[in-house]
């Protein structure tokens, strides 16, 4: 008797701990009908004009909201206290092909309470935070952000493609302020480079690199239809000066600012938001200065709800500045693109819903940017170096969360 009443002791206490914790399996699956065409025409203006056009129709995922699995959970601590974690994985449902193999969308574990919220892990950067909740495509298929994919697209060969921790950054440390501050939100974010420092460093100062550290911040106000905020990152990089065995690594920066706002007016929703990234690069000495690289964008955008949908339409714009110091000769001038996009998402439940998305990115002086996840462009074509001109696709798919 008395063992029966250790053991139902037990139960009870693990049951009431179990009622103080929850774990969720949750997640996205979405497919679409995408068709992309980009055309590309030849750089010089020596010898014949090739146009050269790239299409593909394919069964892709993620054109409304991003495919993924995953699982969270918290336990009260008591006090006001909570613990929690967040593991989040891509997936390719159009394939199968990869599953919860790496949780590379967020990988974190977490302390909150009336102090606000400390994270750790991995997890999107306050910029993309930003970038993301003022564009009515957000980052996700051929409507998504162009000033995303610009600070992520490498131009003739130099610009912003190092920046591999623009829209996600590991090891990183984060703080959240709490709710209900009036309005008030923000937070600031550091993550570890995880270097190995040696001493004496090497001769090429390789050792003094700090590239994968991430630096971050954002604050905002947000009462009843209007929200704005502001958000700054650096992101430590390297690049590379000299070819074969005079090719040295110097460290490098890349420095993002941006602002954005919405308005609802019930009727119709606006977005915007404007951007500037600075890509700052750390020569050897005064006879080898590699000039900074400016990108600047902005975006304008409209939703509209319709009956159980809406309607999605944006036009945005980026443009490189190369700061080129050019004594003689013509000026040349800096790459450039817009993208035009229009979608319509229609709401079958809460959870399942049908869209379709339509749009076009057109460069100009050796810009390179696409509409999406479709075929590349040529770039080059019977030895004739090619330049992108346009990228115009469409998809109409289903969306499915859990």
């Amino acid at each position: 008797m008395k063992k029966s009443l250790v053991v139902l002791a037990a139960l009870a206490a693990c049951g009431a701990a179990s009622a103080q914790s929850t774990v969720t399996l949750f997640g996205v699956v979405d497919a679409a009908v995408r068709s992309v065409s980009n055309k590309s025409e030849s750089a010089t203006a020596f010898g014949p004009v090739y146009a050269v056009k790239a299409s593909r129709t394919e069964l892709a995922n993620s054109g409304l909201s991003s495919s993924r699995l995953g699982f969270r959970g918290v336990e009260d601590l008591g006090g006001g206290l909570a613990a929690g974690f967040w593991l989040e994985a891509p997936i390719t449902n159009d394939d199968g092909a990869t599953g919860v193999s790496a949780f590379t969308r967020r990988s974190t574990v977490s302390l909150s309470g009336a102090f606000g919220e400390v994270r750790l892990g991995r997890d999107k950067t306050a910029t993309v935070y930003t970038e993301e909740q003022y564009d009515p495509f957000g980052d996700t298929g051929i409507g998504g952000s162009l000033i995303i994919d610009a600070n992520e697209t490498s131009v003739s060969g130099t610009g912003f493609g190092s920046n591999s921790g623009y829209k996600r950054s590991s090891n990183m440390v984060q703080y959240f302020l709490p709710p209900k501050l009036g309005g008030f939100y923000g937070s600031v974010e550091y993550a570890l480079h995880e270097r190995t420092r040696t001493s004496p460093d090497t001769l090429a100062g390789a050792d003094r690199s700090s590239a994968g550290r991430h630096i971050g911040g954002r604050i905002g106000y947000a009462n009843g239809p209007f929200d704005i905020s502001a958000s700054y990152a650096q992101n430590d990089t390297t690049f590379t000066t000299g070819t074969g065995a005079a090719a040295v690594a110097r460290p490098g920066k890349i420095s993002t600012f941006n602002l954005g706002s919405t308005y609802d007016f019930g009727v119709v929703k606006v977005f915007g938001i404007v951007s500037r990234s600075r890509d700052e690069r750390d020569a050897l000495n005064i006879f080898t200065q590699t000039p900074d690289l400016d990108l600047t964008g902005y975006l304008l955008g409209v939703t509209v709800p319709v009956g159980p949908g809406v309607i999605r339409a944006s036009y945005s714009r980026v443009k490189y500045d190369f700061n080129r110091q050019q004594l003689f000769g013509a000026p040349v001038a800096d790459p450039k693109a817009n993208k035009l996009a229009l979608g319509y998402v229609h709401n079958l439940s809460k959870r399942t819903a049908l869209y379709g998305t339509i749009a076009r990115v057109s460069n100009k002086n050796g810009a390179n940017l696409t509409v999406g996840a479709g075929p590349s462009y040529a770039s080059a074509f019977n030895a004739v170096a090619l330049r992108p001109k346009t990228s115009t696709g469409y998809e109409f798919g289903i969306r499915h969360t859990f």
